[in-house]
């Protein structure tokens, strides 16, 4: 268990170092960032609204909780990361510019596999069982309780 969490933290550390250091540049409008951003035809305000969210998705990375929006992090930067494998070899980038994103996908990849359970979403069967406890808790007891749901409730019967 504690080389997962490991491996984990590793790869974890990895994607959110090259996503956010990226994704800082594209912020801060670094000249060789933008050059080769521009080369493949994006506008300068799109490359500063993908780098501020290269960086708010390797901060959640690292973040604790945050479930989901950690889910929608691995989802964003695997869309960001295809996408510059596709744009690279669309433009006939150099063959680092396209295996660098191909291997950032498999570092990404590890890390959400290897994610521990307290990172993970909870399944399907845990969510059912925490959404029926949750409305046994609120519903109201017997007597008080007429009629089910879309019935008008009789006044006094």
């Amino acid at each position: 268990m504690k080389r997962r969490v490991i491996a984990y933290w590793i790869c974890t550390a990895v994607i959110a170092l090259c996503i956010g250091s990226g994704g800082l540049a594209q912020v801060l409008r670094v000249p060789q960032n933008v050059e080769g951003m521009t080369a493949l035809g994006y506008p300068l305000h799109f490359i500063v609204l993908l780098g501020a969210w290269k960086v708010l998705g390797a901060l959640t990375l690292l973040a604790p909780g945050l479930r989901l929006v950690k889910e929608w992090a691995y989802a964003g930067i695997f869309i960001d990361l295809s996408g510059a494998v596709v744009a690279s070899a669309a433009n006939a980038g150099g063959a680092f510019h396209v295996v660098a994103p191909i291997v950032l996908i498999g570092i990404l990849a590890a890390s959400w596999a290897l994610r521990p359970e307290s990172r993970r979403l909870p399944n399907a069967k845990e969510r059912a069982a925490a959404s029926k406890s949750a409305s046994e808790a609120v519903s109201l007891p017997g007597p008080a309780r007429r009629g089910t749901a879309g019935e008008p409730q009789a006044a006094n019967s």
